[in-house]
């Protein structure tokens, strides 16, 4: 399996979070492959850049080296199209970057990690949360 790291996601490895990085030591280990969309990276970074975390920045940084970035390509942005259409349908609408993320797992055939509940939503999105209390 391969995973797709939700904006939630990156935020907590850049503030230590034992569990995710637990997670994320044990996937290296089993070789799994693990991927991190270009609309996180573009939220985290702006946000990090707002308020010049200069650490979590270099942090962000050495993340990317480890992660491979998946920009957005017309498949992608394909399916974001379709995502909200549906969505939008049944009057269940989502932010445009969580459908972008969520159209990037989708299009890669990934599973995303993501601690959103919104991401629910997605028909068709395979999800797993490793910031649930219920994991152990």
């Amino acid at each position: 399996m391969s995973y797709l790291l939700d904006t939630n996601i990156v935020t907590a490895i850049l503030k230590k979070n034992a569990k995710i990085r637990q997670k994320l030591g044990d996937l290296d280990i089993l070789g799994e492959k693990v991927y991190l969309p270009g609309m996180t990276y573009y939220e985290v970074k702006r946000g990090l850049i707002a308020v010049n975390a200069t650490r979590q920045l270099y942090d962000l940084n050495e993340l990317c080296k480890k992660y491979q970035i998946l920009p957005s390509d017309l498949e992608i942005l394909e399916r974001a199209a379709e995502i909200h259409a549906e969505l939008k349908g049944k009057g269940r609408r989502l932010e445009d970057a969580d459908i972008l993320i969520a159209a990037t797992a989708i299009a890669r055939d990934l599973i995303l990690v993501s601690h959103d509940s919104d991401m629910l939503r997605v028909p068709g999105l395979r999800l797993e949360d490793w910031l649930s209390t219920e994991l152990s």
